[in-house]
Parts: C-alpha cells; structure tokens; sequence
C-alpha cells in the first residue's frame, strides 16, 4: 500500500508557492517516472534547509494566503512586537501554517494601527461634530485651533453649572427628621405622618367664625381679650401642661359661638373650660375650691358644676379637636429648633391666643406663622426651609399676612392692659423669650 509522502524528507520549493499545486499532485507513486523530479532539482529550491522532516501542502495556497506570507515574510524584524516573534524564512510552509501566519498578521496591524481622531472642517460641512479635545491635544504637535477651545470651554461651564446645581439640590432636599425616631415605639414614626395629615383634615372643624362676637349682646372681644390673658397667668401659677391652656381657649370660643353668656358669667365660662381641659390633658386636675379661690370666690362650687354640664353637652362631649399646639410640635421639629427659638415660637403663639383677631386663620397656619417670625427675630433674616414648607404645607408667601400681624403684637407685647404673656416668657423658666427685638423689617412696605 502506497503511503503519503508528507513525512518525507520533501518541501514545496518557491515555485509551488507561485503557481498552486495540480490536483491530484500532492500524492506521489512509484510508477509515475515521467513526472518524478530529481532530488536534486527540488534541493535547488531549498535555502539552507534543515535536515529535518517536515510536511508537504495538499493544496494550492489562495491569493490572500500567499499576500499574507509575502507580508510577513518581508517584514523587518524591528517592526514585529515581543509577543510575536517573526517566522524563519527557511521553515518550510504547511496549510496550518500559513493560516496562523494569516492570523498573526491580521493581529498586527489591528495593534499597530492607533485611531487618529479627526477634526471636522466647519466650513465644509454644517454638521460639525465635538473632537475628543484630550486626545487631540496628546496626538498633535500642532496648536489647538480655537473652535476647539471655545469647545472645551463651554463644556467646563457647563460641568461647572451642573455641580453648583447638584450642590443647590442637596442643600433645599427634604430632611427626614422621623429618622431618629424609627426604634422609639413612643414617637409611632409609621404613623405620624397619617396622623397630621388627618388633623389638617378636621382642623376646620375645631374652628370658630371670626366674627361670632356679633351673636353676643352682653359682652365683645376685648372681654374676651382680658379673660384669656387672666387664664394664662392661672394657668402660670398652677403650672399645668401646656395642651391646657390650648384645649381651654378653644373650649371657650366654641361655646361662646353658639351659647350666648352674660358679662358676669364670663370668668365661670373661663374657669369651667380650665376645669375640663385639665381632665383632658393633666394626670393631676386641681380640685374645684382651688379654682373658686384664684376667681376670688366668685361662684359657688354649684355654680361650676352646672356650667360643666352645660358645656359638655353644648359641645357634645367632643373635646378631640387638633390645636395650635400640636402643629407646634411638628414644625418646630421639622425647623430642626433649638430651646431658644422653640421658647420664642410659643410666645408668638400665646400673644395670637389674646388676640381675635386671629381666630380668622386655621391653628396649622397659626404654628406655622408663629415659628416663621420666630426666626426671622432671632436670625434677623426670611427662612423657610423646603423641610418645614413640606411638613406644615405653607409657603412664605402664605405665612406673611399672619407673621406681619405678630410681629405687631410683639412690639405692643409689653404695653397696655394684657400683659401677662410678656411677662411670663419675661422669667428665667421661660428662657427671658420677651426680651427678644421684634422683626420690624418685616412691615416695611406693608399697611
């Protein structure tokens, strides 16, 4: 059985490589002695040859395969990276290899060739795309024409805007100031928002006319002006919790709005809206004699238990009503206050209890207004931050009308008949909180 001859001591001479090999020619047999060549004809075509064996192409090498070989055989040696060595020209030439020559030779130039960014010319075309002006500088020696750095100019405008508009953004976000308060059962913090959003819902019902004095023939709003200043310096001296002197004011507008009361009766109205609110609000309600005795005895023991019932019943036992005090609580909070400006917030508020004046605006905007001046007072300058416009659901423009009208009543706070919130926030327990100037920037401009 005659064998191949590709493990013979035979290589394909140059030749070969030019013109293809025959088919059927890549096989050699005994009994073809026209066509057999001398060894010593194909010893001609060999260069320093090794004496080692080799193997004989079957086939015809194509165009782009003998292209290839050309190109790397021809290549100089400094011009082929460490990684791949260059072939020796005397290594004889096989199928396999000549198509890992192909495919080193295609990995060369895909490494040698660096990308060339090009610069558009505006004049030729009117699309004009932006050059990689980084690169464009490390690749040329030449000077950076000028469209170019009127390009990279207005880009580091344009970071640089960004930057200050993601600085702005961080500064106006929103605080989550429940955050502290997620492990405290007490603060109910899943719950809270829920909860002021359903007091801004029924806080209108908690409120009164503005102008129900007009229903009373016996009595106008400077009687209740003075009744009013008396019970926050009774509730001073008894030293009650501060939900009280809230809840009794506004136990007391609500039953003069629909209960018509003679001037004589209007202290008993005021002690018996103190009584209930303590049995609302307070774990220790004084008893009924300690409030006939700080009325100078002016009604008997009958008398307040009569006008309890009275009340109760007008008001229909509903004494679940949101006021000012507990917007307070929240907003003072969500103004991230410190002891100072909650002390000045509540004197701001106290001074709108006397006033009524103020019962036209809701208890929300009242806290909100309240801790608005306070801070204009204190830091001489508008604030409201995104944080406490989110929460209390009032911008300074909302705010104005009620702050202007406060910061009126504080530069009065001290003179005139009703005193006695200037000089209870006037002690060291209330932290000298009177003794604050008014924001009287505030009212200019305003009539």
């Amino acid at each position: 059985m005659a064998g191949s001859d590709e493990n013979e001591l035979g290589v394909i001479g140059l030749a070969n490589l030019q013109g293809g090999l025959l088919g059927g020619v890549g096989k050699f047999t005994m009994g073809m002695g026209q066509n057999r060549r001398a060894l010593s004809d194909i010893d001609r075509n060999v260069t320093d040859a090794p004496g080692c064996p080799c193997a004989v192409n079957k086939r015809g090498c194509s165009r782009n395969q003998k292209d290839s070989l050309n190109k790397v055989i021809c290549r100089p040696m400094h011009a082929v990276s460490d990684k791949n060595p260059s072939i020796p020209v005397n290594r004889r030439i096989t199928r396999k290899l000549a198509s890992q020559l192909a495919n080193k030779e295609h990995l060369l130039i895909k490494e040698t060739t660096e990308p060339v960014d090009t610069v558009p010319n505006p004049i030729e075309s009117e699309d004009c795309s932006l050059t990689d002006v980084e690169g464009y500088k490390m690749d040329s020696d030449f000077p950076v024409p000028m469209f170019v750095q009127h390009t990279e100019s207005l880009l580091e405008e344009v970071d640089h805007m960004e930057e200050v508009e993601m600085e702005d953004i961080a500064e106006e976000s929103v605080i989550d100031i429940d955050s502290c308060d997620k492990k405290n059962p007490l603060a109910v913090s899943e719950y809270v928002d829920d909860i002021y959003a359903y007091y801004k819902r029924v806080e209108s019902s908690s409120c009164v006319p503005p102008n129900y004095m007009a229903n009373q023939s016996d009595i106008n709003e400077k009687m209740r002006g003075i009744l009013i200043d008396w019970l926050i310096e009774v509730h001073y001296k008894f030293e009650l919790m501060e939900e009280t002197l809230y809840l009794t004011v506004n136990l007391i507008d609500r039953f003069l709005a629909v209960q018509p009361v003679l001037r004589k009766k209007l202290q008993l109205v005021g002690v018996t809206a103190l009584l209930l609110a303590c049995k609302y609000e307070e774990v220790s309600v004084p008893v009924v004699e300690d409030l006939i005795l700080i009325s100078d005895k002016a009604y008997s023991r009958k008398e307040v238990l009569e006008m309890e019932k009275l009340m109760i019943n007008t008001l229909q036992f509903n004494l679940s009503v949101p006021t000012p005090y507990v917007f307070m609580r929240r907003f003072l909070k969500a103004a991230q206050s410190d002891k100072k400006l909650e002390l000045l917030s509540f004197f701001m508020i106290e001074l709108c209890l006397v006033e009524y004046q103020m019962l036209k605006f809701p208890p929300s905007l009242l806290a909100a207004a309240a801790i608005y001046t306070a801070q204009i007072a204190m830091y001489g300058f508008k604030q409201w931050s995104k944080t406490s416009e989110c929460h209390s659901g009032y911008s300074q423009e909302q705010l104005l009308e009620c702050s202007r009208l406060m910061v009126t009543f504080h530069q009065k706070a001290g003179t005139g008949k009703l005193t006695g919130v200037h000089r209870k926030y006037s002690t060291s327990r209330f932290g000298y909180a009177a003794k604050v100037g008014p924001a009287d920037f505030l009212l200019e401009g305003w009539s």
